[in-house]
């Protein structure tokens, strides 16, 4: 049986999830996430390399980097994830410019109960003032595991841009003329640098955005015209694939 549970408190969102038979499409998230395996084995792919993280593993995701999701074996997974908005990570990590998780999985009792008890707070909608003190307390000693972020590339941070800011219909034609390129060789040009075609790279923000919106609007109807999805079919299938639940479902659980 697959289970999902969110909860968020302002800034920080956190998961407490069990699944046996379900599988994470390729995505990314805006955010930093930092995730605990309490049971199991998770199997999954940053950036197109395997990363295996065993019970107490502690998993580090960059905003913006490409996974997928899965139970390794029959018994299944159980795990914890913490989602923190990069302005908030930075703040409480006393930083000006982005930095990056430098090791994909640690295995360090410290930090892993610091994740563990700011998840359990967020999970239990403990006051504000208890989740920022954990949260510091967890930047604190994450220092072993970062380093300074370098420049994206120009050209494609540009593309991106370019994505995001149309991000209710997309058109490869007239994003690629703009960098004088033919279609294909667009897709193929930003492929190569992420991993991901522009329309895998589209919808995923437009998921990303559509969850944004719910949370602040609590409105899952509204999303699917606001987000410019087909029909609210269409846009639970698409961020069932990448938040595990349908978008009514994790309306229910944020409220």
């Amino acid at each position: 049986m697959n289970q999902f549970f969110y909860k968020k408190q302002k800034r920080i969102k956190a998961l407490s999830a069990s699944i046996t038979d379900f599988s994470y499409k390729k995505h990314s998230h805006g955010e930093y996430a930092i995730g605990v395996t309490k049971r199991g084995i998770q199997h999954y792919h940053l950036d197109g390399n395997l990363q295996l993280s065993h019970k107490n593993g502690i998993m580090f995701f960059n905003p913006e980097q490409l996974h997928d999701g899965t139970a390794h074996d029959e018994q299944g997974l159980d795990y914890i994830m913490l989602y923190l908005e990069p302005s908030l990570f930075l703040e409480a990590m006393e930083q000006k410019d982005y930095i990056r998780f430098s090791t994909p999985v640690v295995y360090n009792h410290n930090i892993q109960q610091h994740v563990m008890n700011l998840a359990e707070a967020v999970l239990t909608e403990a006051d504000e003032c208890i989740c920022d003190d954990l949260l510091f307390n967890l930047a604190d000693n994450l220092t072993i595991n970062t380093n300074k972020i370098q420049n994206q590339d120009t050209l494609i941070k540009k593309m991106k841009e370019d994505i995001q800011h149309n991000i209710k219909r997309l058109s490869v034609e007239s994003i690629s003329e703009k960098f004088s390129m033919s279609k294909f060789q667009f897709i193929r040009f930003f492929k190569l640098q992420t991993g991901i075609t522009p329309y895998q790279f589209y919808l995923n923000n437009k998921v990303d955005y559509a969850r944004k919106f719910i949370e602040q609007e609590k409105d899952a109807y509204l999303a699917v015209s606001e987000c410019d999805f087909v029909d609210l079919t269409h846009l639970n299938r698409q961020f069932k694939r990448v938040y595990g639940l349908t978008a009514i479902d994790y309306l229910k659980q944020i409220r």
